[in-house]
């Protein structure tokens, strides 16, 4: 695997391998990578003849009172992570190679409507902050394909709208959510969580299987699902930010006469770690 750090490296490979009619995917991330993340590497892999992975901690899609600085940073055992599983490239820029005029003067791209909810209420500002960074990552590398994980789903949701209204040739895959024993989406934050917390934080998925089975019946009380899915989270010591049924598409709320795929998200504490986890509930 070969690691490039600044913007004219990653062109002259990216350019090589486009010469050579080489299908390029790109895997996306912030860095301090677990299982999870290299089964999107896996997956691109599938999907091309080389990986491209970029480790970049995005200033711009920090909120005021989240400490950019204090993100964990662990680039070699990243990098090792990476190579075992299969990435060509990894992509490994500076905050001046990104964002050349400074984070707070760059140019921005905002998509209307789906950042105003869920995670984007609670993070104002944050997914103008992803898609800004995806498009700058796309612009460099030019891939044919990128995979995002399906655990941060409403980021998912703004990258393909973004793909579509920019008119990216891109394709993209959703990875689905690798999950710990007791069925816990993995994520970096889980680190936080002590032996007892983690084995409590199971009740996430559980939660959410419960909704989807709720949510099944002709006659289900979507906000009666919402209500005692939040008061489960509570019970296990939790404490919710949102537990909700949306629409698949665009995450609006759903309507039983115009039942189309649904999803399940559920974002709740377990004492200070934050943590987010869906499931799809297909009609």
């Amino acid at each position: 695997m070969k690691t490039v750090t600044h913007k004219a490296g990653l062109q002259a490979v990216v350019d090589g391998w486009l010469g050579s009619g080489k299908r390029i995917a790109l895997v996306p991330t912030m860095g301090n990578l677990h299982a999870g993340h290299h089964s999107l590497v896996a997956l691109a892999r599938e999907r091309a003849d080389v990986v491209i992975a970029s480790v970049f901690v995005n200033p711009t899609q920090f909120g005021p009172h989240e400490d950019f600085a204090r993100y964990p940073r662990t680039p070699e055992a990243d990098a090792q992570g990476l190579e075992a599983s299969g990435c060509d490239l990894l992509f490994l820029p500076g905050v001046e190679d990104l964002y050349p005029y400074g984070a707070e003067r760059s140019v921005r791209v905002s998509v209307p409507q789906l950042p105003d909810v869920l995670e984007g209420a609670i993070r104002p500002g944050h997914f103008d902050g992803v898609a800004t960074v995806v498009a700058k990552l796309f612009n460099l590398t030019r891939p044919h394909v990128a995979v995002f994980g399906q655990k941060d789903y409403q980021q998912l949701l703004v990258i393909r709208r973004l793909v579509r209204d920019l008119g990216y040739p891109i394709e993209i895959v959703a990875a689905p959510i690798v999950r710990e024993a007791n069925g816990l989406a993995m994520s970096s934050r889980n680190q936080y969580l002590d032996p007892e917390q983690r084995a409590r934080a199971g009740v996430i998925r559980q939660t959410l299987l419960w909704m989807a089975e709720q949510s099944r019946g002709s006659d289900a009380d979507l906000s009666a699902v919402e209500a005692q899915a939040a008061a489960r989270l509570r019970e296990a010591g939790l404490d919710p930010d949102y537990a909700v049924v949306r629409n698949a598409d665009d995450l609006t709320e759903p309507k039983r006469d115009e039942r189309h795929t649904w999803v399940a998200l559920i974002a709740a504490r377990m004492g200070s770690t934050r943590l987010i986890d869906n499931l799809l509930i297909e009609p």
